[in-house]
């Protein structure tokens, strides 16, 4: 029997190639389901837990809040400050030309077009964290009716920007959205 009669029994030297392609797929197959199975585990790490997640919005009812009231609600562990504000507040606001101001923003930028009653800001003053008096009524609000810093005497407006004092910015005002005309949803 000559070498070839014997390759051709065994089906040749294209049956041995065929058979080590599919070995190197198999083998190469198995490796990276064992590889998306050892990385997996760290990939779902990276997911936000439930109890961060929880903090990542609220949702706030503020049907109790009389105009010109204000209150404050935590969200991510910073205070924020709502504030329905009185047609004489929002006549004031967008009288200051922001061209003027240290952070120029406008009323209208920091307030929702169709409920610019409502005022929402991170209640942390800019300059070095503290939180702002104005909240209650028996506070002091401030030269322009807003907020005071009483760490370092920063006065916000009824917009909460930055009129006078150390502060460099704005009080920031958080992503929020109005669920119906009683609650607001921050974050």
């Amino acid at each position: 029997m000559t070498h070839e009669a014997a390759s051709a029994g065994h089906g040749g030297a294209g049956h041995d190639e065929n058979r080590r392609d599919f070995i190197f797929l198999v083998a190469g197959g198995m490796g990276a389901i064992g590889a998306a199975t050892a990385i997996w585990p760290f990939i779902l790490s990276m997911s936000p837990s439930a109890d961060v997640l929880a903090l990542a919005s609220t949702e706030v009812d503020i049907s109790g809040v009389a105009e010109g009231q204000s209150i404050t609600v935590k969200w991510r562990g910073k205070p924020v400050f709502i504030r329905h504000r009185t047609a004489a507040e929002i006549a004031a606001a967008e009288a200051v030309p922001a061209a003027g101001l240290r952070d120029p923003q406008s009323d209208a930028v920091r307030v929702l077009a169709d409920k610019k009653q409502w005022l929402v800001v991170v209640g942390v003053c800019t300059h070095l964290g503290c939180v702002p008096l104005g909240q209650k009524t028996t506070e002091k609000k401030g030269e322009f009716g807003g907020w005071f810093c009483p760490c370092h005497g920063s006065h916000y407006d009824t917009s909460g920007r930055i009129r006078k004092g150390p502060a460099p910015k704005n009080l920031p005002v958080p992503e929020y959205t109005f669920l119906d005309d009683t609650h607001l949803r921050i974050g």
